[in-house]
């Protein structure tokens, strides 16, 4: 059960709106909480380093006055001890003076007089060197200096070490002032990015719901094209859907008339046969020639049906997506021999001269079955829509990459306006003529079916009275494409 409630969380698909919410809210605020940290650490730091500074200078000056007014020899001073007690106010915090035998001979607390410090800054400043310590944990900085004198031969000598501690409750209580008026602040950004994410995203993502709305009215009927032009995008996104619309539309008008075309193909011979059968029917008597007549009619078209039919179940195996082709290596010079022979005593029927050329052998990767239907289709067209004495011509030749195969008649032609349809099914130029040699109007339909299976291309050269040519290129080694 956890597994699948898993899962179903997993794919749930965030709403472009929670989105564009989500994002102006997140570079609203923050950005801001890391400026306001920033803030608050560099004004922290940087208050340090200034005290550390200011009391450094401070205990070096007064380090001169220990020195130059004795002080370690007579601790009674009155001027002195009250300089420090001042200091120590006013850092609210603790002047404590260390002879060089670390012992503790002045404390403004008044706690350690007398008694032995040892710690690692004093250590450092009876070597001469001044250091600094900041103590989070008890908010001060604590400053070491050594007090030195020049001795006879003008050598530095240090006698003792001030430390002086000042307090850093000031950098607390000021941080805690800032984060009040910060988080005042971030309420109000948060607020305006609230509102702001509202607007934007309401903003973003009300083209998306017209676009839907358009592409729902779409797919109820309305015809009317989808156009939401408020952005780059969404005019992009308007203009390729009225693109797949129109195409969709021309596909289900091409649908339909397919299927008239079918209905009414399939119909003819069957309304032929019904009429030869019910005028036998209708004679008492009939004389067995004219019995043999109609018998042969029907016989033709049950020919006709049944061609119409296997036209259709091979229109319908190409079409199938992924429709299966058997690959090997081909000799088309062969292959094209071998057609021609088949087709040699529909010609001499037709009294139309058969010639193939070839240039040179050419062995290419294709389906031998499929890719001879093509051919076939082409060259039994190009025979049968002949004059008496005509000719059909076909070619073979190829280069290092493509095969080339040329069928040239010199029969009807077509008219201009009807050759982008010639490979549509049922498409007849003739229609008469076609009935009377026997299309279907499926042939040219499954021989560019065929070719483009192979990954090729076919084309069409006509001249109306003067003959036809088909250009077809097809690669010389089948490559599989992805889906």
């Amino acid at each position: 059960m956890k597994s699948r409630s898993f899962k179903k969380i997993r794919f749930i698909r965030p709403s472009l709106r929670v989105v564009v919410f989500l994002l102006v809210f997140v570079i609203g605020v923050v950005p801001s909480m890391l400026i306001t940290s920033g803030v608050l650490s560099l004004y922290a730091s940087r208050s340090i380093r200034s005290d550390v500074t200011n009391v450094t200078n401070e205990a070096t000056l007064l380090a001169n006055q220990i020195v130059t007014s004795g002080y370690l020899s007579d601790t009674s001073q009155d001027s002195m001890n009250t300089r420090f007690s001042s200091i120590g106010n006013a850092y609210d915090g603790r002047v404590m003076v260390i002879n060089a035998d670390l012992k503790v001979v002045k404390d403004t607390y008044g706690v350690d007089e007398g008694r032995t410090i040892v710690w690692s800054n004093v250590l450092v400043g009876l070597n001469g060197s001044s250091s600094n310590y900041y103590d989070q944990d008890n908010s001060c900085i604590t400053v070491t200096v050594p007090i030195t004198t020049i001795t006879e031969q003008d050598e530095r000598e240090v006698v003792g070490v001030l430390l002086i501690t000042k307090s850093t409750d000031y950098i607390t209580q000021n941080g805690i002032f800032f984060k009040d008026v910060v988080l005042e602040i971030m309420l109000i950004i948060g607020v305006a990015s609230i509102v702001l994410g509202i607007i934007l995203a309401g903003r973003f993502t009300e083209p998306m719901h017209r676009i839907s709305k358009s592409i729902e009215n779409v797919q109820n009927g309305v015809t009317e094209a989808v156009m939401v032009d408020d952005y780059t995008e969404t005019n992009e996104i308007s203009k390729k859907f009225n693109a797949f619309a129109d195409q969709m539309r021309s596909i289900d008008d091409s649908r339909q008339e397919f299927v008239s075309n079918v209905s009414h193909e399939l119909k003819t011979p069957l309304t032929s046969m019904k009429v030869l059968a019910d005028s036998l029917n209708g004679m008492e008597e009939a004389p067995i020639e004219l019995y043999k007549e109609f018998m042969q009619d029907i016989g033709n078209e049950i020919d006709r049906e049944t061609k119409i039919i296997n036209d259709l179940l091979s229109l319908v195996k190409l079409d199938k997506s992924g429709a299966a082709l058997n690959i090997s290596p081909v000799n088309i010079n062969d292959l094209m021999e071998m057609l021609l022979k088949r087709l040699k005593p529909i010609a001499e029927k037709q009294k139309v001269e058969l010639v193939l050329e070839s240039f040179r052998p050419v062995t290419a990767e294709v389906d031998e079955v499929k890719f001879s239907l093509a051919i076939m289709n082409l060259v039994e067209n190009g025979i049968k829509y002949n004059e008496e004495g005509g000719y059909v011509h076909v070619s073979v030749n190829s280069n290092h990459q493509y095969l080339f195969i040329r069928v040239e008649d010199s029969g009807m032609g077509i008219p201009e306006d009807s050759i982008e349809h010639i490979f549509d099914r049922f498409y007849r130029v003739d229609k008469s003529h076609s009935r009377e040699i026997g299309g279907t109007g499926l042939g040219l339909a499954i021989t560019k079916n065929c070719i483009l299976m192979h990954h090729g291309e076919i084309k069409v050269h006509s001249t109306l009275g003067q003959g036809t040519t088909f250009d077809v290129r097809v690669p010389l080694s089948y490559i599989e494409k992805e889906a």
